[in-house]
C-alpha cells in the first residue's frame, strides 16, 4: 500500500468525533428502601432479579394467558416491529461509513448519418463513403467498470455520529418492547385478579340474595299473619334489592374485564386452560425482595430506553457539529472500454478515473446553528426525560411497599370486622326473632356484613395487584 493510501486510512478511520462526551444525569435516590416496607418473614423470599415471571406467578391459569398474550397480542406485536426497523435502519446509517463498491457494465449500439459529421466528417472521406452509397456510419461501445460514487471522508464524525445515533435509537426500542411487554404481562396479571376478586363477590352476592329471597318470603308469612308490620316487609325487601344491585353490577363489570382480557391475550379465551387456584394471596404468587435502588438504573427497560434515547440525542449533536466543517467525497472508477466486445478485457482497453470534491456553505441563513440549537434542546429534553422517568420509576416501587405493607394491615383489620359483623347479623337475627329488637337491627346489620364482606374481597384482589406492580415496577418479569 502506497503512503498516499495510508494516509488516506488514517483520515477516514481517525478523523474527529465532535459529540459532547456522555455522561449519565445524576439523579438522587436514597439508599434503600427500608423506610417504604419491611420485608416479609418468609425465608424463602427472593430478590427480584432472581424471579422470572413464569416462576413469579403459581396459578397455571394465569401463566398460559400470559403466554397468550405474549404471543399473540398486537400491540406488543407492532412494538416487536417498530425494533426490526429500527434494527434495519441502524444497518442502512453503519453502513455510510464504509465506500459503497459497485459493479456496472454497459453495451451502446449507435449510427450517424453522414450530414451529421459535417466538415470534420468529410476530412475522413465522408464523400467516397456517400459516393459507395453509404449514408452514415454505425458504431459500438462496451464497457464494464467497478468503483466508488461520491464515499464521504468521515473526517469530523458526522457518519459516525449518525451511526450511533440510530444505533441508540435501536437500542431504545429495544427496551420500548421490553417495557410495554412487562407492562402486558402486569395487566393481564391484575385483570385476571379482578376477574377473580369479581367472581367471589358474585358467588357471595348470589349466595346472599338466595338467603334474603328467604327472609322476604318468610316477611311475607308473618305480614299476612298480622306479626309484623308493612316496615318489616319493606326493610327486608330491601336486603334483597342491595344483592340483586350488586349482582347486576358484577355481572356487568365481570363482562367487560373478560372482553378486555380477551383483547390483552390477542383472541378468544381457550376452553382448555387449566382450571384457576383458590383465590387467596399467599396462594397466588412468591413475595420478592427490592435491590438497592440503584438497580432499577440497570434493570428497568423503561429507565434504559430513555437513557438510549438521550445517547441518540448526543451523537445528533455531534451529526449537528460536523456540518460546519467542510465536507470531502471521493469518487474513482476502473475498468475497461472497447468498440468490440471481444477485446473488451484486453490489457489495452483498461480506463481508470478518480477525483473529489469539497463542499462547504459559506451562507445558509442560519439553518446549520438552527439544527445544531434543535440538538441541543433535544438533549437538554431527553435529560429531564429521563431524571423523570427514574423519579417516577422510584415512586412507584415505594407506593408498591407503602401499599404492600398498609393492605396487609387492611386485610387483617377486614377480616375481624367481617368477624364480628356476623356475629351482629346472627344476634340482631335472634333478637328479633324474640321480639326484643326491630327489623332494622337486622337490616343494618346484615348490610353492613354483606359490605364488610365485599371489601374483604376487594382488599385482597388489590393485594394480589400490588404484589404485581412491585414485581414489575423493580423491573422483574421482562
Amino acid at each position: 500500500m502506497n503512503r498516499r493510501a495510508i494516509l488516506l486510512t488514517a483520515l477516514m478511520l481517525g478523523g474527529c468525533n465532535l459529540s459532547p462526551a456522555y455522561r449519565q444525569p445524576e439523579v438522587a435516590l436514597p439508599p434503600s428502601y427500608a423506610a417504604f416496607g419491611q420485608p416479609f418473614d418468609n425465608g424463602a423470599r427472593k430478590l427480584v432479579s432472581q424471579v422470572s415471571w413464569q416462576e413469579f406467578f403459581i396459578d397455571e391459569r394465569l401463566k398460559a394467558l400470559i403466554d397468550l398474550s405474549v404471543e399473540r397480542n398486537r400491540d406488543l406485536a407492532q412494538s416487536m416491529a417498530r425494533v426490526a426497523q429500527a434494527r434495519a435502519q441502524y444497518r442502512v446509517d453503519a453502513s455510510q461509513r464504509l465506500p459503497a463498491i459497485e459493479l456496472n457494465g454497459g453495451a451502446t449500439r449507435a449510427r450517424q448519418p453522414l450530414s451529421a459529421l459535417g466538415a470534420a466528417g468529410a476530412a475522413g472521406g465522408t464523400d467516397q463513403a456517400a459516393a459507395a452509397g453509404v449514408t452514415g456510419i454505425e458504431f459500438s461501445q462496451y464497457t464494464a467498470n467497478v468503483g466508488v460514487s461520491a464515499f464521504e471522508l468521515d473526517l469530523w464524525g458526522r457518519v459516525r455520529n449518525l451511526a450511533e445515533a440510530s444505533r441508540a435509537a435501536y437500542l431504545a426500542s429495544e427496551q420500548g418492547a421490553r417495557a410495554y411487554r412487562l407492562s402486558l404481562i402486569a395487566q393481564v396479571a391484575a385483570t385476571y385478579y379482578d376477574l377473580l376478586g369479581g367472581e367471589e363477590r358474585l358467588g357471595l352476592a348470589r349466595r346472599t340474595l338466595e338467603g334474603r329471597k328467604e327472609g322476604v318470603r318468610i316477611a311475607q308469612i308473618r305480614l299476612d299473619a298480622g306479626v309484623t308490620s308493612t316496615v318489616d316487609y319493606d326493610q327486608s325487601v330491601l336486603l334483597l334489592t342491595q344483592a340483586e344491585t350488586e349482582i347486576a353490577e358484577l355481572s356487568r363489570t365481570l363482562e367487560q374485564q373478560r372482553n378486555f382480557l380477551i383483547v390483552l391475550i390477542g383472541g378468544p379465551i381457550p376452553d382448555d386452560l387449566p382450571p384457576p387456584r383458590r383465590f387467596s394471596f399467599q396462594e397466588q404468587i412468591h413475595p420478592v425482595e427490592p435491590e438497592l435502588p440503584s438497580t432499577l438504573l440497570t434493570i428497568r427497560p423503561d429507565i434504559l430506553e430513555a437513557e438510549y434515547n438521550l445517547r441518540a440525542a448526543n451523537a445528533n449533536i455531534g451529526a449537528a457539529r460536523a456540518a460546519f466543517f467542510p465536507s470531502i467525497s471521493l469518487t474513482g472508477v476502473f475498468g475497461f472500454a472497447s468498440q468490440a466486445l471481444e477485446s473488451l478485457f484486453d490489457k489495452g482497453n483498461r480506463s481508470w478515473s478518480y477525483g473529489g470534491s469539497v463542499s462547504l456553505p459559506i451562507f445558509d441563513w442560519g439553518r446549520r446553528s438552527g439544527n445544531l440549537a434543535v440538538s441541543k434542546a433535544r438533549a437538554d429534553e431527553l435529560t429531564a426525560a429521563y431524571q423523570r422517568t427514574v423519579q417516577g420509576a422510584f415512586q412507584e416501587v415505594a407506593d408498591a411497599l407503602v401499599a404492600r405493607r398498609r393492605l396487609g394491615e387492611q386485610v387483617l383489620a377486614v377480616t375481624r370486622t367481617v368477624e364480628a359483623q356476623r356475629r351482629l347479623a346472627t344476634t340482631a337475627r335472634l333478637r328479633y326473632d324474640n321480639g326484643i329488637a326491630i327489623y332494622l337491627e337486622v337490616l343494618d346489620a346484615e348490610r353492613n356484613l354483606f359490605s364488610a364482606e365485599q371489601q374483604l374481597i376487594t382488599l385482597r384482589a388489590t393485594a394480589l395487584q400490588n404484589g404485581v406492580s412491585l414485581y414489575t415496577a423493580l423491573g422483574g418479569g421482562a
